[in-house]
């Protein structure tokens, strides 16, 4: 006789996670539990008008109404500078916090009220801004998309 044995082979074993058959490693579904983050872009660290707190917005509604002029403002980035009309360091502002039609363009002169930005408060962010003075010889951009020539 020969030295061959007489016990059939194993059968195959089947995958060890069955929703991983036939799926590329990137398409695997995973063992640990969801992140509530995955998947979403992390939110600006900045406090925009819907993300402010009420008592935040209250203290800057109630403060004093400043003078400046917009150093620069990005309408795709949605923030810019303005200068104070006093002088000091240029204040950050946020597009949600423009109050009006036009966009802001460099050299219009502003009205606004300043806000702390946490987590530190150590820089002021400018909320209920209004442009009084259209710089003149520009082109402005109202919200909408129409050009209009000052």
């Amino acid at each position: 006789m020969s030295a061959m044995s007489s016990e059939p082979p194993p059968p195959p074993q089947p995958p060890t996670h069955q929703a991983s058959v036939g799926l590329l490693d990137s398409q695997r579904a995973r063992d640990r539990s969801p992140s509530p983050l995955r998947g979403n872009v992390v939110p600006s660290p900045l406090p925009t008008r819907r993300t402010r707190t009420f008592s935040a917005t209250v203290r800057a509604s109630q403060g004093p109404v400043y003078k400046g002029v917009c150093k620069c403002f990005c309408r795709s980035k949605g923030h810019g500078f303005i200068t104070p009309a006093d002088g000091g360091p240029d204040i950050f502002l946020h597009i949600s916090d423009v109050e009006g039609e036009y966009v802001p363009v460099e050299g219009d002169e502003v009205t606004y009220k300043m806000c702390s930005i946490p987590p530190k408060n150590e820089k002021l962010q400018a909320v209920e801004v209004v442009i009084t003075h259209l710089a003149p010889g520009t082109k402005h951009e109202t919200w909408s998309g129409h050009v209009v020539s000052s």
